[in-house]
């Protein structure tokens, strides 16, 4: 008999940003990182910059377009 983890398997589902990884909050101000995810794009050096520019010309609330 084997033993089992103590980890607990998450199953992987494709497409969809898990929510741990989209994090806002009141107090926070949101990462270029933050918001190329919850955009649902890639991290990639072109979607951080393109994060970058709308956070600093619209400050938090451009997370807040991307969010429900």
């Amino acid at each position: 008999m084997s033993e089992e983890s103590d980890s607990v398997s998450v199953p992987e589902i494709r497409g969809i940003t898990p929510d741990h990884l989209l994090h806002t909050g009141g107090d926070d101000e949101p990462s270029a990182e933050d918001l190329v995810l919850a955009s649902g794009r890639d991290l990639s050096p072109e979607n951080l910059e393109w994060a970058r520019r709308r956070l600093s010309q619209e400050g938090r609330s451009a997370m807040d377009k991307q969010l429900p």
